[in-house]
């Protein structure tokens, strides 16, 4: 286990701050035990919280051409077929997967591709769940084609919370399977959209485990 980059600098100056606020309050106020003890509690707490936010754990990368695995850490919030409007075109059967402030926060690739087409759109920061967040929400979308030639779209979406998409790809990069490809600060949502006649592998509200979770099976 490791802290993932996007949170470092963060991280260290956070510790400064609540360093310098608790060494502050035991020279101003040393007397009163009670209130250093809470704000101590309350420092230790808040740093561990946002420590656990940009945590990065060691993920064995999946070699499977048939499967695709989940981008995310989360629970799988909506598995429905659709009209992907913005670039495939075509129906779809999608799958999306909820990132809550507790689940590690990278996204990762869910299958061996090429990026043949990315997209940054900046935009509300409507409830994750919410039905007009995929379209309406500050999001990323990614095309991945396979060396089979199958295409399969992954959506990045911002919530109430994530206020903050980042994302280390670009049109012709080369992707392995769960490789890392962005991050998404303090949760939210990532959306696929499969072939039709892909074997869907999860249930709805089923948890999932980014680059380790099979949620479909490419025909």
């Amino acid at each position: 286990m490791s802290i993932h980059r996007e949170g470092r600098t963060l991280l260290f100056w956070l510790l400064l701050i609540l360093v310098a606020v608790n060494f502050g309050l035991n020279r101003w106020i040393p007397e009163q035990e009670t209130v250093l003890n809470i704000v101590l509690l309350v420092s230790i707490v808040l740093y561990l919280l946002i420590l656990q936010f940009f945590r990065n754990p060691f993920v064995q990368l999946p070699n499977e051409e048939k499967l695709v695995f989940a981008p995310a850490d989360g629970k799988v919030v909506v598995i429905e077929e659709t009209t992907e409007s913005e670039y495939l075109n075509d129906r779809r059967k999608q799958v999306s997967i909820f990132m809550s402030p507790i689940n590690v926060h990278i996204n990762r690739s869910p299958i061996a591709g090429v990026v043949e087409f990315f997209k940054y759109h900046p935009g509300k920061y409507l409830v994750a769940w919410h039905p007009k967040s995929s379209t309406e929400n500050e999001r990323t979308t990614m095309v991945l084609t396979h060396k089979s030639g199958v295409k399969i779209l992954v959506r990045q979406i911002a919530g109430a919370l994530a206020r903050r998409i980042k994302w280390y790809v670009k049109e012709g990069t080369p992707l392995a399977q769960g490789g890392e490809f962005g991050f998404i600060k303090f949760g939210s949502r990532v959306d696929v959209f499969l072939p039709l006649d892909a074997e869907i592998l999860v249930s709805l509200e089923e948890k999932t485990k980014g680059g380790r979770t099979p949620i479909a099976r490419l025909k």
